[in-house]
């Protein structure tokens, strides 16, 4: 049996919500780079340019990359032999996103009731995602996700008899309609089954996946990439100005289902997906 301190939790968690909106991590950064030299659009070009700049000054200054510093969302992978001391790990969590947005400098964007809209002032609570694993190890991933992209996201269930080309529709459709909302290029994360929910935090979980990096298997990856290429043909392109470059990956995460349905969800992602780990 480990133990690990709520206090260190919450230090680690103040950390990462500063490096997460600071540091571009380097898959994005080289994928941005591909897209500059695949997209033909001197408009196009010149957003990609700006957006390779933008990043390279916050990492530099360590300053946000955007002025949308998002909802923090937390997954955490507790090791079975893990005894947390010291409080509350959901507390340990929200009070390093809270030290983290203060000390940070970072936008405090989350309110206590959606409907009432009052700020919690802290950015705080965290949506936070755990689940058991073996050992004696507690790896910690903060995903800052900013609500212009959010919002963009789309949920459907469709009919098993749809299929693959149900779910091509349905991606294309909410990327059409997105247009230069999400901030592209755009990641896009895909989760296909379970159920609703389920299928939601396999798509907000698919947005982590590094880009560039294959599905592990074939016919999935081959699915991506048809994806990809479907999502670049839209015209929609950097900035939402026309061009080639609309997305700089769809990553599709699934799940066993139940006969009678194959829940689908597209989180759309700006062109800063962040995120950043530690593990304890």
């Amino acid at each position: 049996m480990r133990t690990i301190t709520c206090d260190l939790i919450a230090e680690t968690i103040t950390g990462l919500c500063q490096t997460a909106n600071f540091h571009l991590p380097d898959d994005l950064k080289n994928a941005l780079a591909r897209a500059r030299q695949l997209e033909s659009s001197a408009t196009g070009q010149s957003v990609l340019d700006d957006l390779i700049s933008n990043a390279e000054l916050a990492d530099c200054n360590s300053m946000p990359i955007c002025q949308d510093t998002g909802m923090v969302v937390v997954f955490a992978e507790v090791g079975q032999d893990v005894h947390i001391t010291g409080g509350s790990f959901e507390d340990a969590v929200n009070r390093g996103v809270a030290s983290g947005y203060r000390s940070g400098c970072l936008r405090a964007s989350v309110v206590a009731d959606p409907l009432n809209r009052n700020n919690t002032g802290d950015n705080t609570p965290a949506v936070i995602h755990v689940t058991l694993v073996p050992g004696e190890r507690l790896r910690l991933i903060v995903a800052p996700k900013g609500f212009g992209s959010e919002n963009m996201s789309a949920a459907r269930l469709l009919k098993p008899s749809e299929g693959r080309e149900g779910v091509r529709r349905f991606l294309l459709d909410t990327v059409e309609k997105a247009g230069p909302n999400p901030c592209p290029p755009v990641v896009v994360g895909v989760g296909i089954g379970g159920t609703l929910e389920q299928a939601a935090i396999l798509a907000k979980r698919a947005l982590l996946v590094p880009t560039g990096q294959d599905h592990p298997d074939r016919e999935t990856a081959r699915f991506e990439g048809e994806l990809l290429d479907a999502v670049n043909h839209l015209g929609i392109g950097p900035g939402g100005l026309g061009g080639t470059q609309t997305a700089l990956a769809v990553h599709i995460l699934t799940y066993p289902t139940h006969i009678a349905g194959m829940p689908v969800v597209v989180n759309m992602s700006c062109h800063a997906t962040r995120h950043a780990e530690a593990v304890l």
